[in-house]
């Protein structure tokens, strides 16, 4: 069959007799002379036919896209000055003698031989075409690289590759599950894991010491731009570590990654608490290259007659912060008015801000309609704790702290954008001490990560007093990307039934939903924990993709569905009657 990939070819080749399998990119007649571009997932390689040899030449003379070709001819160097330096084979060209069509090919719904704006989907309904472009099998070629690569480290660490099951039972994650109906046990349920993360925890207690899994994982949830209802993530859990540790080992397999294939060294990577990162920057996964960041101005306007931002100041669960930006005293109206809607979708009412045009003109040096109603004085103060300067502008968030966080934290990301205010490549950062439980709108607590995160006290502690206590968990986080979390796990029973009272799970309902859990506690657990990273992410970040559905082969759109395959679909009455299931009709 073949003797070489298309885009393996090099001067090195000059004067073989090769065999090359692919599919046409592209056809052009020059002269009387054709020339086929020759397409596989190494590369492209330009082939020539002459009339010299007829039957192949007017063979070549028929072939259009996408046809698949057989081609046995010689290598030779381009002639000099039709050199492409843009093509890793671009010092050589194969002089074709034979040709052979396997397959001819309809015009696809988009060209591959060009750059077209065809929408996603189009791409998505015809992906098997879509993936045919080099750009996108160089992607996954690449992500074949890095789970390759983490592989090998964690194997060189010592861990071992243990399958854990699809088909499990519901657990409260944080998301909603993926069901699948039982035929043999009426009326009950499998779910599709949100995480291995149950499983990962009995093989420690098991004795299994150090294990990681490239695993598929399933949360039916809203979607974004780095999210799926399927998605991989590298999971990875260890005995008889602590976080620091664990955190070493997790940072070491990064940076690894990063300069073995992109030969980047990612830096120092900087541990900031959550408490600290939702100050500064109004998020836990800050994008440390932008250099904008939020200050607290609370003490300033708690009296100030402007209710907006006195309201908030003095209630203890609201916050009033403000972001300046350099030299953004030049944007317009316009650039404000589309910043203020820009912050709704994160549920803020409103954008106050203020130019400097000015300072040393006192208030009067001030351009805004908020200044009248915080004073000169109040006004100024702000000011000079901000450290504002001549040309800038100072955004204000004011409403529940959770709102102005949200809203002040995405605007800070989309101004440094806007104004390429990016000061670097790479910010990696480990995010640490978070909140062992966050509250609802009801009052009731739930886990900021998961019910099996150890948290930093004793059980008498926790159920003593559960607000404000820390949890042993951390986050990694890439350029504003959560790349993976994770956590010291609860590794005894008495610590794990607090943390459920705490979550208002009964003893009867712990035992109902994770006796097998609690059972297992009870039998030797050796401390342990881990984490688990979004490959799809990883890839994401590490080929400068805008969306996670760049580098999945087969990905679903923003409604969670399938344009290539059309699922989710219907089934028949007679599959739904042996699951014992019956539809029931909305209005």
């Amino acid at each position: 069959m073949r003797s070489h990939y298309c885009g393996d070819l090099r001067k090195e080749h000059i004067g073989e007799e090769i065999t090359l399998m692919g599919w046409v990119h592209r056809r052009r007649d020059h002269g009387g002379v054709i020339f086929l571009d020759v397409r596989d997932r190494e590369g492209i390689a330009q082939v020539v036919f002459d009339p010299d040899r007829e039957e192949s030449f007017n063979l070549a003379d028929s072939v259009r896209n996408e046809y698949v070709i057989e081609v046995k001819g010689k290598v030779r160097a381009r002639p000099q000055g039709t050199e492409n330096p843009e093509m890793p084979t671009g010092e050589i060209e194969v002089l074709g003698h034979e040709l052979k069509i396997l397959n001819r090919a309809e015009t696809p719904p988009f060209q591959l031989d060009e750059h077209q704006q065809v929408g996603e989907d189009v791409r998505l309904r015809n992906r098997f075409i879509d993936l045919r472009r080099p750009e996108i099998q160089k992607k996954l070629r690449f992500r074949s690289k890095v789970t390759h690569a983490v592989r090998n480290y964690l194997e060189e660490n010592g861990f071992l590759d243990i399958e854990t099951p699809i088909l499990t039972r519901a657990t409260p994650e944080g998301a909603r599950d993926y069901l699948v109906p039982s035929r043999t046990h009426e009326g009950c349920f499998f779910a599709l894991p949100q995480s291995p993360q149950l499983f990962k925890q009995l093989l420690m207690v098991s004795g299994f010491d150090r294990y990681y899994q490239i695993a598929k994982c399933f949360r039916d949830e809203d979607l974004r731009a780095d999210r799926q209802p399927e998605f991989t993530q590298i999971d990875i859990e260890t005995s008889f570590l602590g976080e620091q540790e664990i955190m070493a080992l997790a940072e070491g397999m990064v940076r690894k990654l990063f300069k073995e294939l992109l030969d980047i060294d990612l830096g120092e990577f900087p541990t900031m608490p959550y408490s600290e990162a939702m100050q500064r920057y109004g998020s836990d996964k800050p994008d440390l290259r932008i250099p904008l960041e939020l200050v607290d101005v609370n003490d300033l306007v708690a009296d100030v007659d402007f209710k907006v931002f006195a309201g908030p100041a003095k209630d203890p669960k609201g916050r009033v912060a403000a972001l300046k930006v350099p030299g953004g005293a030049e944007l317009t109206r316009k650039i404000i008015d589309d910043y203020t809607k820009f912050v709704g979708i994160y549920g803020a009412k409103g954008l106050a801000w203020i130019k400097v045009n000015a300072l040393e003109n006192g208030a009067e040096g001030l351009q805004s309609p908020i200044v009248k109603f915080l004073g000169e004085e109040v006004a100024l103060k702000i000011m000079e704790r901000l450290g504002a300067q001549n040309g800038d502008i100072v955004f204000f968030g004011a409403d529940k702290a959770n709102i102005v966080n949200e809203a002040l934290g995405a605007l800070r990301v989309k101004v440094g954008e806007d104004l390429n205010m990016i000061e670097k490549n790479w910010a990696p950062l480990w995010v640490v001490d978070f909140p062992m439980f966050e509250e609802l709108e009801d009052g009731s607590l739930t886990a900021l990560h998961h019910p099996f995160t150890a948290p930093n006290c004793s059980p008498e502690q926790l159920l003593e007093a559960p607000q404000g206590k820390l949890s042993r968990a951390y986050d990694m986080v890439l350029n504003g990307t959560e790349l993976g979390g994770g956590s010291v796990r609860i590794h005894d029973q008495a610590m794990q039934r607090a943390v459920f009272k705490v979550l208002g799970i009964s003893d009867e309902e712990a035992e109902e939903k994770f006796g097998f859990l609690l059972n297992a506690l009870k039998y030797g657990a050796p401390p342990h924990g881990g984490l688990a990273f979004g490959l799809d992410r990883l890839i994401m970040l590490m080929t400068g993709s805008s969306s996670i559905r760049e580098v999945i082969a087969f990905p679903k759109t923003q409604s969670a569905a399938c344009l290539l395959t059309d699922a989710p679909g219907e089934v028949s009455a007679s599959a739904l009657r042996e699951l014992n299931i019956k539809l029931r009709k909305t209005p």
